[in-house]
C-alpha cells in the first residue's frame, strides 16, 4: 500500500510539474532558415499567407465547401473518439480575436490555449514547436487580416479518460519536447530549408511517422509510414524498395506539387488535401528544398512494407481494351465489377484513359495487400484540384456491398499488383465508419 501511494504521489508531482512547465509563456525565437518563397523581407501579410499555406492550416480548420474559411469544425476520427478543429478567425467571441501575440505563439508551439488548457495533439504543436516566433506571428497577422467568421466551436466527443484535458500534462511530459529549429551548419542552406519545411512547417511526420501505444511519434522510424483516419500515409524515407529512394527528384517534386508522378501514383484522401491546400503553392525552390531533405531521411522498411511490381504479369498480358493474364483463381465477382465500373477510365493495362492521374500500374495502393487506400477510394471516391482540370472519381460505397467492395479491391490488387489481396468484408465495414 505504501509503495502504491509513493507511485501515485510521484505521478502527481510529475503531472503538476509538467503542467506548470508546459503552461509557461515562451517568447523566445528560433533560428529558422529562409523559406525561399517567403523571405523575411516580404510584406508580413504576404509572408504569413505563404507560411499558412505551407503549414496546411486550411485542411484542418476549414470544412470542405464552407464559405467560412478557418472557422473550424473539421472532424478528426481517432481510436478514442472524435476531435473537432477550432475557429481560428479573428472573431472575438468564437475565434481567437482576443488572443495576444504571446497567447498565439504559446498555443502553436506549446499546445496551450489562452485559458491555460491543453490542446490535443491532433493539432500538430509537436511539430510546430520548432517554428520561429516571427513565422508564427506572420501567420497570425495573415489570419487576423481575413474576415471574421462567427461560428461556435463544436464540442469534442471523446471517451474517458481522453476527454480530460488536464491529463495532457502527463502525455506532454512523456512525448513532447518544446524546442526550436536549429540549422545544421554541416548541411547546405537548401537542406536546412527543406528540413524546416518537412519537419516543422509542413509537419509531414504527423501523418507519415508511426505512433506508439501512447499515440506519440516513433522518431526512430521517422517518416516510415502510418495509418490514420482509415488512410495509409506511405513510407517516404530514402528506402529504395519500400520508400521513395528509387524515385527521381522530378518524381518527388511532381507528386508533391501536382499530386501525380508518372509510374508512381496519384494522391488521394488526406494527401490529396495536402497537395490541394498546401503543397501546390510552394514555389520551385522550396519544392526542391523538400526533395533535397527527403533524399537524406534514413531508410526504414516500416510496418507492413509494400513491395511494388512495376511489371505485374496480368497487366503485361492485357491491353487497354482487353483483360488477359489473370490467374485461374481470380475473383470473378471482382473482375466483373471492374469491367463494368472501372475499366473504361483505368483501362486493363492500368495506364488511364482520360488522364494519367487514373493510371494504376506501379502505384503503392494496388500493391498493398491490405488494400487500405484502394478500399477508401472505392467507398468514398477521390478528388483533387492541382493543375489543370479537377480530378474526380466517384465513390461506390452506396452502390456496392461490403462483400463486393472487398472482391473488387482484391481483384485490383491481383491484376495490377500481381498479389493476393487480403481485404475482407469486415475490413470494408470498418473503413466505412472512418469517414
Amino acid at each position: 500500500m505504501i509503495r502504491f501511494l509513493i507511485v501515485v504521489a510521484l505521478l502527481l508531482l510529475l503531472g503538476v510539474g509538467a503542467y506548470f512547465y508546459l503552461n509557461r509563456t515562451d517568447v523566445s525565437d528560433g533560428t529558422a532558415p529562409q523559406v525561399v518563397g517567403a523571405p523575411p523581407s516580404a510584406d508580413v501579410l504576404a509572408r504569413g499567407e505563404y507560411l499558412a499555406k505551407a503549414a496546411d492550416c486550411t485542411a484542418c480548420h476549414t470544412l470542405p465547401g464552407s464559405a467560412k474559411a478557418f472557422a473550424g469544425g473539421v472532424p478528426f476520427k481517432l481510436p478514442f473518439g472524435t476531435i473537432y478543429s477550432s475557429n481560428i478567425t479573428a472573431d472575438e467571441a468564437t475565434g481567437i480575436g482576443s488572443w495576444s501575440d504571446d497567447d498565439f505563439v504559446r498555443a502553436v508551439r506549446e499546445g496551450v490555449r489562452k485559458d491555460g488548457k491543453h490542446l490535443y495533439p491532433a493539432f500538430p504543436y509537436t511539430s510546430y514547436t520548432q517554428l520561429s516566433r516571427s513565422d508564427v506571428l506572420a501567420i497570425k497577422a495573415y489570419l487576423f487580416s481575413l474576415p471574421k467568421a462567427p461560428q461556435a466551436n463544436k464540442a469534442n466527443d471523446l471517451s474517458f479518460p481522453y476527454n480530460q484535458r488536464w491529463a495532457m500534462g502527463f502525455w506532454n511530459a512523456a512525448f513532447f519536447k518544446s524546442q526550436r529549429f536549429t540549422p545544421d551548419p554541416s548541411q547546405s542552406p537548401q537542406w536546412n530549408s527543406g528540413k524546416y519545411l518537412t519537419i516543422a512547417l509542413g509537419h509531414c511526420a504527423e501523418c507519415h511517422t508511426p505512433r506508439n501505444l501512447g499515440f506519440g511519434l516513433e522518431h526512430g522510424n521517422e517518416l516510415a509510414g502510418e495509418e490514420l483516419q482509415g488512410w495509409r500515409a506511405y513510407n517516404i524515407t530514402s528506402d529504395p524498395t519500400h520508400g521513395i529512394g528509387a524515385w527521381s527528384d522530378s518524381d518527388i517534386a511532381s507528386y508533391l506539387t501536382t499530386g501525380h508522378a508518372d509510374g508512381r501514383g496519384s494522391a488521394s484522401g488526406p494527401m490529396a488535401e495536402a497537395v490541394e491546400n498546401s503543397l501546390r503553392f510552394l514555389n520551385s525552390a522550396d519544392a526542391a528544398a523538400l526533395v533535397t531533405y527527403l533524399r537524406t531521411v534514413p531508410a526504414h522498411e516500416g510496418k507492413d512494407p509494400i513491395t511494388i511490381d512495376t511489371e505485374a504479369a496480368p497487366v503485361m498480358a492485357s491491353n487497354q481494351a482487353a483483360q488477359g493474364g489473370d490467374s485461374a483463381n481470380a475473383d470473378n465477382v471482382g473482375l466483373h465489377l471492374f469491367e463494368g465500373a472501372c475499366a473504361s477510365c483505368h483501362q486493363w493495362n492500368g495506364k488511364g484513359q482520360q488522364t494519367p492521374y487514373a493510371s494504376l500500374l506501379g502505384t503503392r495502393g494496388v500493391n498493398d495487400v491490405r488494400g487500405t487506400n484502394v478500399t477508401q477510394i472505392l467507398l468514398h471516391g477521390s478528388s483533387l484540384h492541382a493543375e489543370g482540370p479537377n480530378i474526380f472519381m466517384p465513390g461506390f460505397g452506396d452502390a456496392y456491398s461490403n462483400t463486393e467492395i472487398a472482391a473488387l479491391t482484391n481483384y485490383v490488387i491481383g491484376h495490377f499488383g500481381n498479389k493476393q489481396g487480403a481485404v475482407t468484408p469486415d475490413d470494408v465495414a470498418q473503413r466505412r465508419k472512418q469517414l
